[in-house]
């Protein structure tokens, strides 16, 4: 089997095990199931991910590196005004939960219903956190002793983004029917709703 055919059986293995994964939890993620819904045997399966919890720290470890590479790669370029690339990594993180919908719940219950899961969570999120953390807050600082921005912590920044996008998407099956036309339109909602977080958190650092 050539390179090329491993890493397309992976990636077949990958998705189909994010889907199982997302949509029925750790527990009842079945490997049967990834393998069949990969169009892979079941002995295959396990020759390229020996047990369902290393699958499970793969599927982890690429959503946090997308998340990571989409969010920070915007916050951490020095070319950018330190309000310009806030804004950016606003937006890159609310898209990148717009593609991945599912996942705030599953992290979520995860953590609820295995918190021995969490430990595995925490350390790649730790990780991506405190990659950029000290340039960031330092440069955050300078801004506001130049009288640009107000000054933050840049953690509780954090919690202020991942908060507000994070939760509209968890809310969101709850909230449509209440909402009437204001989400009708889900990608019109969305936009809106994007510009809406943006605004908002940009207003607690902006000079007023």
């Amino acid at each position: 089997m050539d390179n090329n055919q491993v890493q397309s059986k992976e990636q077949l293995i990958l998705a189909a095990a994010e889907q199982e994964f997302l949509t029925k939890g750790y527990d009842g993620a079945r490997t049967t199931s990834i393998a069949q819904a990969a169009g892979v045997t079941h002995a295959m399966l396990h020759y390229y991910f020996r047990t369902k919890e290393q699958l499970f720290e793969r599927i982890v470890d690429e959503k946090f590196a997308t998340m990571s590479h989409s969010m920070f790669a915007i916050m951490g370029d020095p070319s950018l005004p330190i309000v310009e690339r806030i804004k950016g990594g606003i937006a890159a993180h609310f898209d990148f939960i717009a593609d991945n919908p599912l996942l705030p719940r599953f992290v979520i219950n995860e953590i609820v219903s295995r918190p021995e899961r969490y430990e595995v969570l925490y350390k790649r999120a730790g990780i991506i956190i405190e990659t950029i953390y000290r340039d960031l807050q330092l440069e955050i600082d300078r801004a506001a002793e130049r009288g640009e921005i107000e000054k933050i912590d840049i953690k509780m920044l954090f919690i202020s983004i991942m908060s507000m996008n994070i939760f509209t998407f968890l809310a969101y099956p709850f909230m449509e029917p209440l909402m009437g036309n204001l989400m009708a339109d889900r990608e019109q909602f969305l936009t809106a709703r994007k510009a809406e977080n943006i605004e908002t958190i940009l207003r607690r650092i902006k000079k007023q």
